[in-house]
């Protein structure tokens, strides 16, 4: 059995290119609590966190034989994880606006007679969509969105990963976002 704790982080980059899991893995115990401490400090959320590092490390994994490191390992690693924490803040600013255009919405009052075509327009194009979804998407994505479940309950009914099931909430999002495509502004109107 090697140590790969004496490798270089050089080392064990050419070793994780050839597929090698155990240089990986020192990779990521060399580095996974300073990566941690870093983003705690920006992110104090430890679930987001732990997600964010958790889809880094995938990342480099699946990517090992295209990566191509103009950097230091430590630079490649802070760098991802900082870009990962500003797209956390970019989705949080969405989520926000988003959620300030509701509350004026529910202010308002009742929607008149044209949001009221919009909004069945939307909901149209929303159920095209997820009728498009591959099922077991479709079936995640309802039972979030229409069943109200959290990640960890839709994992356990259909023992998968919750990590799966939050990927697959994610693509379905995305999906939805194309497909709403030229109608997107109709949200916000």
């Amino acid at each position: 059995m090697q140590n790969y704790s004496s490798y270089t982080d050089d080392e064990l980059i050419c070793l994780v290119k050839e597929g090698n899991l155990k240089a990986f893995a020192e990779i990521h115990k060399r580095y996974y609590g300073l990566l941690y401490r870093h983003a705690f400090k920006r992110l104090p959320d430890s679930e987001e966190v732990k997600d964010l590092l958790q889809e880094l490390f995938t990342y480099m994994w699946h990517n090992r034989e295209s990566l191509s490191l103009t950097t230091s390992l430590s630079a490649y690693l802070f760098t991802s994880a900082r870009n990962r924490i500003l797209n956390v803040f970019k989705h949080d600013k969405v989520k926000n606006n988003y959620l300030n255009s509701l509350q004026k919405f529910v202010e308002h009052g009742e929607p008149q007679a044209d949001d009221q075509l919009r909004i069945k327009e939307l909901i149209a194009i929303v159920e095209a969509g997820v009728a498009q979804m591959p099922l077991q998407m479709r079936i995640i994505f309802e039972m979030s969105r229409n069943g109200h479940l959290s990640h960890q309950e839709i994992a356990e009914k259909l023992n998968i990963s919750p990590l799966t099931v939050r990927k697959q909430v994610q693509n379905s999002l995305r999906i939805l976002r194309v497909k709403l495509g030229p109608h997107f502004f109709l949200l916000f109107l």
